[in-house]
């Protein structure tokens, strides 16, 4: 006998967890790729996924279903007239999971979830120079003499 695998509960009430899902999910479809935690970046995949796959079919019905999830009227019409058409020979693997590095504050596991036809390469970190400390600190001669420098 088959059994079911538990979905994760992301600590939260079963009336949270759907309303914190349907959040993501609309998110996703507005945006195409959203940054959250590698667990709820996979939960909202399972969503997302089904939500696709109902909207393929077109139909009023389909529309009505989906709206019962994504209470935006701008997110639906995105996902009927914009993704739709993108995917519409895809049987499914709409979604992305892309693994990051921990969150500073709390080492939680981060994730990037994003719509498979619309994929960017992942933008650089940023790296900035280190500054000298003598340029830091205000009252320093090294930035007294900066200043002057700027001025003239």
């Amino acid at each position: 006998m088959r059994k079911v695998k538990p979905a994760r509960k992301l600590g939260r009430t079963a009336a949270h967890r759907k309303a914190t899902l349907d959040n993501l999910s609309t998110q996703l479809i507005l945006h195409k790729r959203i940054e959250t935690t590698e667990a709820k970046a996979k939960e909202t995949r399972k969503v997302v996924e089904k939500i696709i796959t109902k909207a393929r079919k077109g139909t009023v019905h389909a529309q009505r279903e989906i709206f019962k999830d994504i209470r935006d009227k701008v997110a639906i019409k995105i996902l009927f007239e914009e993704i739709i058409g993108k995917v519409g020979s895809r049987n499914g693997g709409y979604t992305r999971v892309i693994k990051l590095v921990p969150r500073l504050g709390d080492a939680a596991k981060m994730a990037v979830i994003e719509l498979v036809d619309y994929a960017e390469a992942p933008a650089a970190p940023k790296q900035t120079a280190k500054q000298d400390r003598a340029k830091r600190v205000k009252g320093s001669k090294a930035a007294g003499s900066e200043a002057a420098a700027k001025a003239e």
